[in-house]
């Protein structure tokens, strides 16, 4: 695949090395306004760096966007006369809606919206994504993309905003989680740096098991529950203490902030 990733930030180079590293691209172009800092990046030999969108556009057939969104409309302005019906256009914008990209470029392209998180970096993202009605037809392709560097989901686009909040905002309330757990562990004895090995691992365990074994986290929840035992005494002073009432409302709170934004 002839792939080009327009705006090479932290977002952008995160998808490009999970591509790389996963040898997902016969050439790819990277393009950054000041190409220094990702110069490295040409040692793959198949990459090239460059500071010009249009040579990108017309060297690839995949075109990955993550500027920011103040810069999307520019730049798909100035390089929609070299789209042809070969590229497949994939933005990772928030907020950018697909109809917004239809009236810059026209609906007779393969559009497609992404919302990867920063998971993505080391192969664990869980990747949302959708499409207009022509993209349907190269969504397949996308998620072959995205599965690479983690797991992909198809969703309408009006469900975009809350993944959002609950795959890329989600993040960092898990890492809070990790966190407190670590912090616990501390007070009981461990220091700092096995207790946080042993919260993360522990972590991990806990969402293999049920990504590996199907089953509803209640089912494994009474598999480590015994009556009058230490763990289902924790688990009720955490529910005393309000634990799932303050995910849940953080969420939606999230969820709140996030629209307000995109009224603004």
């Amino acid at each position: 695949m002839k792939i080009a990733i327009i705006g090479a930030g932290n977002l952008g180079l995160a998808i490009a090395k999970g591509i790389l590293h996963s040898n997902g691209a016969t050439t790819m172009y990277l393009t950054k306004r000041n190409t220094r800092s990702i110069q490295e990046f040409e040692k793959y030999g198949i990459v090239t760096v460059t500071s010009d969108n249009k040579e990108a556009v017309i060297n690839s057939d995949i075109l990955i966007f993550a500027v920011q969104p103040g810069h999307f409309d520019k730049i798909l302005n100035e390089t929609k006369d070299l789209l042809t019906e070969k590229h497949v256009i994939i933005s990772t914008i928030t907020g950018f809606k697909i109809p917004r990209i239809e009236e810059i470029i026209g609906s007779d392209k393969f559009i497609i919206r992404s919302m990867p998180n920063t998971a993505i970096s080391v192969g664990k993202s869980m990747t949302c994504i959708c499409s207009n009605e022509l993209g349907k037809k190269r969504i397949d392709l996308a998620k072959a993309i995205f599965n690479r560097m983690g797991h992909t989901m198809e969703i309408p686009e009006d469900q975009m905003q809350a993944a959002t909040v609950i795959c890329a905002s989600g993040i960092a309330f898990w890492m809070r989680l990790i966190r407190a757990t670590t912090q616990g562990a501390i007070q009981l004895g461990f220091d700092a740096k096995e207790a946080q090995e042993l919260a993360m691992h522990t972590c991990n365990g806990a969402a293999s098991l049920l990504i590996e074994s199907g089953s509803h986290p209640e089912e494994e929840i009474d598999r480590v529950t015994t009556p009058k035992g230490c763990t289902i005494e924790g688990l009720n002073e955490m529910e005393h203490q309000g634990l799932s009432s303050s995910l849940i409302r953080g969420i939606v709170s999230s969820f709140e902030k996030i629209s307000q934004i995109r009224k603004g």
